[in-house]
């Protein structure tokens, strides 16, 4: 049997629009908003390449696929937020 190919959608050639955040909010707030944000992105990513596992997408295959899909080099933190989105949805 032959093995599945891997589907893809490609990504859009131009950024989606996005909706401005409500004022009023603690700094923290858009912080962390922002960085589910960029960790759902990198998951995401992640994902479409073929790392299901949390063990596999160590803090270097992370910030490679940051660079690839236009993203500012992420933290320690958003990294492990990665690995804990990507845990989750095994």
């Amino acid at each position: 049997m032959a093995a599945a190919a891997l589907m893809t959608k490609p990504l859009p050639t131009h950024p989606l629009p996005r909706k401005p955040l409500p004022a009023g909010w603690p700094r923290e707030r858009y912080e962390s908003h922002n960085r589910r944000l960029k960790a759902m992105r990198l998951a995401i990513a992640l994902l479409d390449t073929g790392v299901y596992r949390p063990e596999h997408a160590t803090n270097g295959k992370i910030r490679t696929t940051a660079l690839a899909i236009g993203v500012h080099r992420p933290s320690d933190t958003t990294c492990r937020l990665v690995r804990a989105l990507i845990y989750d949805n095994c």
